[in-house]
């Protein structure tokens, strides 16, 4: 019960034994012992109402747990599971790509040749689906499943959950990857002339358009921890992009070939690549290092709630692990019929389901311990209600937040920036400071004097003593800042020496 109760608690407690103010005191001490009571209170709660607990595939034996195949894992689950494994066959309109929304209850399907479907994932129903007879590269969610974004042969159109074309996005230009910022309610694009463009979806308004200048991508994915868009381009390279930055924050060289797919994991620490040179590679964006290396093929990536990582390459669809120390390590996989080429990989946020997007339609399949099991109703619910919707929708409108708050470290935010040591100033700054100080010299006026102490060689000689006392402190900084100084430093005994210069000392430093 101690480790619960510390789990809900808010760090150490404050040292009040240093306070004089009696009055704030007994303040702290109230609220520590406030504190204190709802940190019991929800390990008592927790206890109660006994949260689920994730399970995995846990082998017997010699046995491998990526041998288990999807017919043998079905009989052993529940219906209600059960039914969430299914294969759609739509030979005509694919390849397709997909999108679930927040809450993992709506999916949204997408033809590449103008199929559009959406649907209800909770009581498996079709909602609604049209053509748009044209090419379909990528469909989004807005803010909600009541309107979502489709990129189309020229332009992105937004359509309601009835099918009704709501609006066309003609600024954006032929988009190839949409990505929705639902902190923020941006809708980010990239198109095929290399041009990301961000705009407010509760406004209207165009919030920035740059050209990357790195040539057409269609690799682009945001990540959820900082609001960050990376994407990938040909070369190898990777580039993050904030709507308040005209240059790239980041240009990281991750592959000998180019990208083919990006991925971030919920905690925004950990970054996942897949390039042409057959590697994939987990990155840790805290250092901007390589954590391993994998020799693999991946036209798609994407990591779940539980940190699961799945990869797409040709037929074949592949789970890895986290075994500890981000060494990750095959744990499921799962063969499409011959012939069948996967197009995108996304997990289902809150169920443990996986879903496929491939070029003979939509599969989905069971994937133990990738979805969180507890949800929180007031970030995500699956089970929520018309009003619920409705009053989230006004919530997010009052909390959305503005496009200068997405950085690398959104830790900086209401912190307090740290003083800059002093600069040297420059040789052209020293050297106006001379300047003006001469002039502000010559400008004195020399008082006359009587009896011949007023002849104008003196007076020359007063104004040339004033011009030397203004320039003497500035001339030292100036000899400094062009390397030559008056003074030379003595090397003394204590003076650490460069090692190529060590052998030259009267006393050689060891």
């Amino acid at each position: 019960m101690e480790m619960k109760v510390a789990r809900f608690s808010r760090g150490k407690a404050a040292n009040l034994g240093d306070l004089r103010d009696k009055k704030l005191k007994g303040q702290l001490a109230g609220k520590e012992k406030l504190i204190g009571v709802s940190a019991k209170a929800a390990a008592q709660a927790e206890k109660w109402l006994l949260p689920s607990v994730g399970g995995y595939l846990e082998p017997e034996g010699l046995e491998k747990t990526y041998r288990f195949e999807q017919w043998s894992i079905l009989p052993k689950v529940d219906i209600g599971s059960s039914r969430k494994s299914f294969d759609m066959i739509l030979p005509v309109f694919g390849p397709y790509t997909l999108e679930y929304t927040p809450n993992g209850r709506y999916m949204i399907v997408g033809g590449r040749k103008g199929h559009i479907a959406f649907m209800d994932m909770l009581n498996m129903e079709l909602i609604n689906e049209f053509e748009v007879k044209e090419t379909v590269c990528d469909v989004a969610f807005l803010q909600n499943e009541q309107l979502f974004a489709v990129a189309q042969r020229k332009y992105p159109y937004i359509y309601n959950r009835h099918g009704t074309e709501i609006h066309c996005l003609k600024e954006h230009g032929k988009s190839l990857k949409l990505q929705f910022l639902d902190k923020h309610l941006l809708l980010a694009s990239i198109n095929s002339y290399g041009q990301l463009h961000y705009q407010d979806m509760s406004t209207g308004e165009m919030v920035a358009n740059y050209s990357t200048g790195l040539g057409r991508t269609d690799v682009m994915r945001v990540n959820p921890y900082n609001a960050v868009i990376g994407l990938g381009h040909a070369r190898g390279k990777l580039t993050m992009w904030k709507p308040t930055s005209v240059k790239p924050l980041v240009t990281m060289l991750c592959h000998k070939g180019s990208l083919t797919a990006v991925a971030f994991d919920r905690g925004g620490h950990l970054m996942a690549t897949a390039g042409g040179d057959q590697k994939i590679k987990i990155w840790d964006l805290r250092k901007f290092e390589v954590v391993h290396s994998y020799t693999a093929r991946a036209q798609s990536l994407d990591f779940s709630q539980k940190g699961l990582l799945a990869s797409s390459n040709g037929s074949l669809v592949e789970i890895y692990r986290d075994c500890g120390g981000q060494d990750y390590k095959i744990y499921m996989k799962h063969r499409m019929v011959k012939g069948y080429q996967v197009g995108k990989v996304l997990f289902r946020p809150y169920e443990d389901i996986c879903g496929i997007g491939h070029s003979m339609g939509f599969s989905s399949m069971l994937v133990p311990g990738s979805g969180e099991p507890n949800f929180d109703t007031f970030v995500d619910n699956p089970m929520e209600t018309e009003k619920q919707r409705r009053e989230k929708e006004v919530q997010a409108l009052l909390d959305k937040l503005q496009p200068e708050t997405i950085m690398l470290d959104p830790d900086v935010i209401a912190t307090v920036r740290q003083l800059k040591k002093k600069q040297k100033k420059t040789k052209k700054e020293i050297e106006g400071e001379i300047e003006g100080a001469v002039e502000a010299a010559k400008n004195i006026r020399v008082k006359k004097k009587t009896k011949g102490r007023s002849k104008p060689s003196r007076r020359a000689k007063k104004k040339e003593e004033e011009v030397l006392r203004a320039k003497r402190p500035l001339l030292d900084q100036h000899k400094e800042a062009s390397g030559h100084p008056d003074k030379k430093l003595r090397i003394g005994d204590d003076t650490e020496l460069p090692k190529a210069l060590q052998r030259f000392a009267k006393n050689r430093q060891s």
